[in-house]
Parts: structure tokens; sequence; C-alpha cells
């Protein structure tokens, strides 16, 4: 399976986050799944790419030229991507990818995971989607995606497309459902 990662390119400030994406890049490793991640070698990316890497496992990173230096694409993975923007990014990762989690992040690791929802909830694809709610890190996502749902803008049917899980076992058996 072709797990498509979503994190961040910096490390944050809670050092068991980039533990996490270590071993969560360990069980990818572990289980013959393949990573598919946004290709830079810093931060939550890194440590998540490095993990399944020196774990024996495959990554392929898919970034664009506008970032290839900014974000120092990684060199040391399976295969890297160069594409011409953040749509194209997007797009390959997701037409590569058999399954969607989110660690982590930022604004880009949020925008992503929002558009691969939306684009399961207008049938573009039909593919598992997990916040990994790392500490409670997404606690107020979270409650804000359920206040849309109570407040009558988010449809139980479109809810349910989103996984929470609180640990690493849930994340990759979630990624089968």
């Amino acid at each position: 399976m072709n797990i498509c990662v979503y994190c961040g390119s910096s490390p944050g400030n809670d050092p068991t986050v980039i533990e996490a994406a270590e071993q969560f890049g360990k069980l990818i490793a572990k289980h013959g799944h393949q990573l598919i991640y946004g290709g830079s070698s810093l931060g939550v990316m890194g440590a998540l790419a490095n993990s399944v890497m020196e774990n024996h496992g495959k990554v392929t990173g898919v970034i664009p030229h506008g970032l290839f230096k900014r974000e120092v694409a990684h060199q040391g993975i399976t295969k890297l991507i160069k594409v011409q923007d953040m749509h194209e990014r997007k797009s390959t990762m997701a037409r590569l990818s058999d399954a969607f989690v989110a660690l982590p992040g930022g604004f880009g690791t949020l925008e992503e995971l929002f558009e691969i929802i939306t684009w399961n909830q207008i049938g573009i694809m039909k593919k598992p989607v997990t916040i990994y709610n790392h500490n409670g890190f997404y606690n107020h996502l979270i409650a804000m995606i359920d206040h849309g749902f109570e407040a009558g803008f988010i449809r139980p049917e479109n809810r349910s497309i989103i996984h929470i899980a609180d640990t690493l076992d849930e994340v990759l058996s979630f990624c089968y459902s």
C-alpha cells in the first residue's frame, strides 16, 4: 500500500512529534508499505522519510521546483519527483496513494488534508483519510469539524470520511479501511 503522509517541514516545539514520525516510518517499512510525501529532508517530513529508509522501506517524495532548494529536497530517498507547482504536487501525491494520513504540521499540512477530504466528499476519489491526533495536537481542529457537523454544514456521510487516531497502530489500521 502507498501511504501519503502530510506533515510539517519544520520540527515544531514538541520533540515527541519527531519521535512519533520516526515510529510511524518504522511501521510503514515493517509492514511493507511505501511512503508518499512532500519530498523535504527537514522537520517532521525528514524524520519520517529517514525512518522509512533506515528500516529498509521505500519512499517517494514529490516536491515543486520552487521548494526544491527552500525545503532542501531529500536526496537520500528511493524516488524524488520534481513537479511544477503545489497543485501538481497534490494531484501527483493523490494519484500515487492508497490512503492519507495527517501528522502534526502547519498551514501546508492543513491545506493538503482539507483538499483530500474535499476530493473524497465530492467523489473525485474514495480513499481513507486519517488524522493522527498526537498528544491532542488536532483537538481544536476536530472540535471545529464537529461543530460544523452539529451546525449542519457537514453531512454525516462526509464527517465519516475522516478517521481520528490516537495511536500509530490505529492510524495504520484506518489506512486499510
